[in-house]
């Protein structure tokens, strides 16, 4: 409802509030499910804000010098063993001048209790107020963009990776159920970093700012997204950079995008001879995810005389733009004769869907085609298991099974043994909640298998929806998978 909200979020979920058992009675009060009440009257004029709940190491420090009596010096030893490494032997030394500050304040009891328990839950990490409000100026600056410039806002974090939390595939996922259309890395019109486009209409291909045209690769698997309600995400597209082909050195991208500036490329041929840094490898690369299939590849014929000679121009696929590579880098005229088919193109069979999202993931780390696990979807339904954009229309309580590939997994220390996995598929990300009873029954599948099914009861609290797993289950599905963020 307010910037202040968000401060407090950043705040409230770290280990010392956490610890400190003050997350559950802040969000009551918050909701107006519990009254909001101090410990101590002189609490009430240090914790207002904060609805009589301790959650920055600021009011920590006044409610030490306040109601125990400590002087500057003293705030100023606590404030250290905030920030010292293991402070909570130091913080046992404090805990003592504490008590006997409060004792002589008349503050004994569980009144006492509680505020020495706050204050040394922060030993284990609290967050300064000042901290949490950067952060939250961060995050609501973020939010805005991403919900008004999609776009640019993609781009950004995609040139900045890596950072945060989630993988680029995870990013790029969620931005096209945003409605962003994300276009496949184009040797014609990619720049190194992640740029935006004009998006045209259907049909019609796209126009880059810097006025480079492409078509649609045809050799990806097509994304099936929804109209964004966003007018600048429906007039902008963004277009996949160079960086993300996996092997390709900075300084072969940016040759090739100084030498497309001059002129087109009017082959492979062509790109061969004018980017002479371009190694053989790289050049199998690029055509490996596709980014060579824009470029008019000369068709190779034989002549009477049995020679081969260049014509006409054709577009490539995946297997020809790797035949054309080949072709390229050896030496003249090998293997025409032999190899070569009479009308110029590859004898190489087209790449199925299965190996195209496979060369995605293995060449960038992501595919902008359809989510790898909407090609099992059928399978899925089978075993009754329901996409995250159905669970949530369920109610509290409900035995559901989810599946999906997972993509983070956390077991933080302040979680007493809880595991948490974020699963995803094609409609979205389902939250699931793991007790260490469980995770010591299925600690190989939830640890080494990226795809996994789920049961368990639906809990929906307040619209925060996780499933708590009673059961797991390894899917083998025979699909490509970047790996998850693990234990952070």
């Amino acid at each position: 409802q307010k910037f202040y909200d968000i401060v407090v979020q950043v705040a409230i979920i770290r280990p010392g509030p956490i610890v400190g058992n003050m997350v559950h009675p802040y969000l009551k009060r918050r909701q107006g499910r519990e009254p909001v009440t101090y410990a101590h009257p002189c609490l009430e004029p240090i914790l207002g804000r904060t609805l009589g709940v301790p959650l920055f190491q600021e009011q920590l420090l006044k409610v030490a010098m306040e109601c125990a009596s400590f002087t500057g010096g003293e705030a100023e030893e606590l404030r250290r063993a905030f920030g010292f490494k293991r402070s909570e032997a130091r913080m046992k030394a404090i805990e003592v001048k504490l008590r006997q500050g409060l004792q002589s304040n008349g503050i004994t009891g569980k009144t006492q209790d509680d505020i020495v328990l706050a204050i040394s839950s922060f030993a284990l990490y609290g967050f300064p107020e000042s901290h949490a409000a950067s952060f939250a100026l961060i995050a609501y600056a973020s939010a805005y963009l991403k919900c008004n410039y999609l776009a640019a806002f993609t781009a950004a974090i995609l040139n900045n990776q890596p950072m945060g939390f989630y993988q680029p595939f995870t990013l790029i996922k969620d931005a096209q159920r945003h409605g962003l259309k994300v276009l496949p890395i184009d040797i014609t019109c990619s720049d190194w970093l992640c740029t935006m486009e004009e998006a045209g209409e259907a049909g019609t291909g796209t126009r880059s700012i810097r006025g480079t045209r492409s078509g649609e690769n045809t050799a990806s698997p097509g994304a099936s997204v929804p109209v964004s309600s966003s007018p600048a995400s429906a007039r902008l597209a963004l277009r996949l950079g160079l960086k993300y082909v996996k092997g390709l050195s900075q300084q072969s991208g940016q040759a090739i995008v100084r030498e497309r500036a001059v002129r087109e490329f009017s082959g492979i041929d062509d790109l061969r001879n004018r980017v002479p840094e371009l190694r053989k490898d790289e050049l199998r690369k690029l055509a490996a995810v596709g980014a060579l299939n824009f470029i008019q590849a000369p068709a190779v014929v034989k002549t009477k005389r049995k020679k081969a000679k260049a014509t006409r121009a054709t577009p490539v696929n995946r297997r020809d733009a790797l035949w054309q590579v080949e072709r390229v880098t050896r030496d003249a005229g090998e293997l025409y004769e032999s190899l070569l088919e009479k009308d110029g193109n590859s004898p190489l069979q087209q790449m199925s869907l299965t190996e195209r999202v496979d060369a995605d993931f293995r060449g960038t780390g992501l595919t902008i085609g359809k989510h790898p696990v909407a090609y099992h979807r059928g399978e899925l339904n089978r075993l009754k298991a329901l996409r995250a954009i159905d669970i949530r229309k369920l109610r509290n309580g409900t035995f559901v099974r989810v599946a999906g590939w997972v993509i983070v997994r956390q077991r933080p220390g302040t979680a007493k043994g809880f595991m948490f996995l974020s699963l995803e598929d094609e409609t979205g990300v389902s939250n699931i909640i793991v007790t260490p009873q469980l995770f010591e029954k299925y600690r190989l599948e939830l640890v080494g298998h990226p795809f996994l099914l789920i049961e368990g009861a639906l809990q929906n609290q307040d619209n925060v929806i996780s499933v708590k797993a009673s059961h797991v289950e390894p899917l083998s599905l025979a699909v490509a998978a970047a790996p998850s963020h693990d234990f952070h």
